[in-house]
């Protein structure tokens, strides 16, 4: 073995996954987790990889574990700060986080931390193991908004500490993005994501479905009217943002939340589901994130020829590394320093095309990254049929409009402080989407923990 190598991922052939919703990458078994661990140098002091975690999983600790086979006391160790480890195993950027902070990885590859946890979780729901439910109940009761990533790991964690925890979900099903937003073949819903929110229903957490905060209820009567002390905002940013480009409204754009809700959630690329899809002959998705590379990838599967349209060089791509290669090998076609400025549409107004221009980069802007600037006279027509906007999202506004005196910034996120989670209602706690606007999976998480800390003290 080499020890400067990661043991290599067994993946579904590029062609053949480009065809089916299946998982595109199977993990690691038994043998190959136990050879990629025992690469890890077990640092004992200020482990890197720790500082790298959002929600600090003891990640030497574990490793340490899955080398000796003991994937059970893995499981607890991990357990013990995370209560998705089979999604965040799967979905998390590692490369920029745990991974990219390994001490390995200075001469050699860094360990595939985000790999060995994905497969402590598999092993963990085939062989029934269940992180232990608090035996002491405090009497407190919690409401918990929304069933996404800070929602479930804010309720688990309340749990764990004896708290009588609801979760309100305004959707059908309960997940939030990992049940609406990621596609079947980096998540799978029915194994993965059903099996984390049963194991947070394990330890005593209620959820309830089509229950809209805001409308349904509002924060004012569930604090009021139904007995709860507390209420975690964790809803996520769900609201689409759009260019504003002339022909925006045609038939034929979509939201990237739109196109992979109904595909996801409402399974629209199953043919026992009745669920309408426009998939699309030509399909451009507009954006360069990881939410533009899942739109893609489902359009390909759909049958489309796929064009991600980005105004940046690929150096300045915000998706994950991994998802822009899997991307390039399904067969998605990368027209980057490229940026629409107008949709054409037919007589029915429908869509035809995309007038585009093409992009140099300028001097950095606030983000840290070179500005694109128009070429002047470089115009031209991309010939297309669908458009995704994948631009980003920002949180609804139903609570904050509904819940007086609740404080809301100018991109319309909670605000929340960042040592406790405290909003400027007394007893009303925020994190997650809901604050940050959209990021990532771990990063919702993350933002739960200050939360936790706030209840523990009080």
């Amino acid at each position: 073995m080499d020890v400067l190598k990661k043991t290599p991922v067994r993946e579904q052939d590029a062609k053949v996954r480009a065809t089916n919703f299946e998982e595109v990458c199977y993990g690691y078994n038994k043998e190959e987790a136990m050879e990629e661990a025992s690469r890890c140098l077990k640092c004992k002091n200020n482990a890197k990889c720790m500082g790298g975690c959002p929600v600090s999983i003891n990640i030497p600790g574990f490793i340490k574990e899955v080398e000796a086979g003991n994937f059970e006391a893995a499981a607890n160790v991990i357990a013990e700060s995370s209560a998705l480890p089979a999604v965040c195993g799967r979905v998390c950027p590692q490369e920029s986080q745990c991974e990219g902070q390994c001490i390995r990885g200075i001469k050699g590859e860094p360990i595939s931390i985000g790999k060995l946890e994905r497969f402590v979780a598999d092993w963990s729901r085939e062989n029934g193991f269940v992180p232990k439910a608090s035996d002491v109940k405090n009497g407190k009761k919690v409401a918990v908004v929304g069933s996404g990533p800070a929602g479930l790991t804010c309720a688990g964690d309340l749990a764990k500490l004896g708290y009588d925890v609801t979760i309100f979900e305004a959707l059908h099903e309960p997940g939030g993005v990992l049940t609406y937003g990621i596609p079947e073949f980096r998540l799978p819903k029915e194994t993965v994501v059903r099996s984390e929110i049963e194991n947070v229903k394990k330890l005593g957490v209620k959820i309830e479905t089509d229950v809209i905060i805001g409308k349904s209820v509002t924060i004012d009567e569930l604090m009021d009217e139904e007995g709860f002390e507390a209420v975690f905002i964790g809803s996520g940013a769900g609201l689409p943002k759009f260019m504003g480009i002339p022909g925006e409204n045609a038939n034929g754009v979509f939201s990237a939340n739109e196109y992979l809700t109904r595909n996801n959630l409402m399974k629209a690329f199953r043919e026992d589901y009745d669920t309408p899809i426009v998939a699309g002959k030509k399909v451009a998705v507009v954006g360069g994130g990881n939410v533009a590379m899942d739109a893609a990838r489902t359009a390909l599967r759909l049958g489309a020829e796929v064009h991600i349209v980005y105004r940046r060089s690929e150096a300045e791509l915000p998706a994950r590394v991994e998802e822009v290669h899997h991307a390039k090998e399904e067969g998605v076609i990368f027209d980057l320093l490229t940026n629409p400025v107008e949709i054409l549409t037919d007589e029915n107004d429908w869509v035809k095309g995309i007038k585009v221009v093409k992009m140099e980069l300028g001097e950095p802007d606030a983000s840290g990254r070179r500005r694109p600037v128009d070429i002047p006279g470089s115009e031209y027509v991309m010939d297309v049929d669908t458009v995704i906007m994948s631009l980003g999202t920002s949180p609804n506004p139903l609570i904050s409009s509904t819940t007086e005196g609740l404080e809301i910034n100018k991109r319309k996120c909670i605000v929340a402080e960042a040592a406790n989670g405290q909003t400027s209602r007394e007893g009303v706690f925020a994190g997650g989407d809901a604050v940050t606007g959209a990021a990532t999976v771990i990063l919702a998480m993350e933002q739960e923990s200050t939360v936790q800390r706030a209840f523990t003290s009080t």
